[in-house]
C-alpha cells in the first residue's frame, strides 16, 4: 500500500490550496498536519525539513518538497496529470478543454501576487515607512 502524502502547513488559506486542489483532481487522499506553535516550526527547521525556512511542505515518496511550483510539478508528473511525454504535456497545457491544471498553476502564482499587494499596502501605511516614502524625503537612499 502506498503511503498517503502528508501536508504540513499553517492552518488557513494560502499557497497550499493549489496543492490540495491538484491532489483532489488526482483522486488522492492526504494527511494534514497543522503548525499551531512556534515549537513545531522550529522542530521542522532543526530536522532539516524546511528548504529556505519555508512552510508549507509535502512529504511524499520519502521526499520532503517545500516550494509550491516544485510540488505541483512533481504531483502532476507523479499522478500522470501532465501526459506521457513532452508533446502530450504541451498539448494538454495548450488544450482549452483541459484547463484545470493550468488554472491551478495560475492560482498558485496569483495568490502570491495578491498577498504581496496586501503586504505592500499594509507596510506603506506604517507611519515611519510612510514618512520614508514621501516624495522629496531626505531619508531615501541616494540613487545609484
Amino acid at each position: 500500500m502506498v503511503a498517503k502524502p502528508k501536508l504540513c502547513y499553517i492552518h488557513g488559506r494560502g499557497r497550499i490550496e493549489s496543492v490540495c486542489w491538484l491532489l483532489a483532481a488526482a483522486g488522492v487522499e492526504c494527511e494534514e498536519e497543522f503548525l499551531e506553535t512556534r515549537e513545531q516550526y522550529e522542530k521542522l527547521q532543526k530536522d532539516g525539513c524546511l528548504l529556505f525556512c519555508q512552510v508549507h511542505l509535502v512529504e511524499i515518496d520519502r521526499m520532503v518538497l517545500t516550494q509550491t511550483r516544485a510540488i505541483l510539478s512533481y504531483l502532476a508528473a507523479r499522478y500522470n496529470l501532465h501526459g506521457r511525454d513532452l508533446k502530450e504535456t504541451l498539448r494538454f497545457l495548450s488544450d482549452r478543454e483541459s484547463t484545470c491544471l493550468v488554472r491551478i498553476y495560475m492560482y498558485a502564482d496569483g495568490i502570491l501576487n495578491l498577498m504581496m499587494m496586501a503586504f505592500k499596502t499594509r507596510i506603506s501605511n506604517i507611519p515611519t515607512i510612510k514618512k520614508f516614502l514621501q516624495p522629496g524625503s531626505q531619508r531615501k537612499l541616494p540613487p545609484g
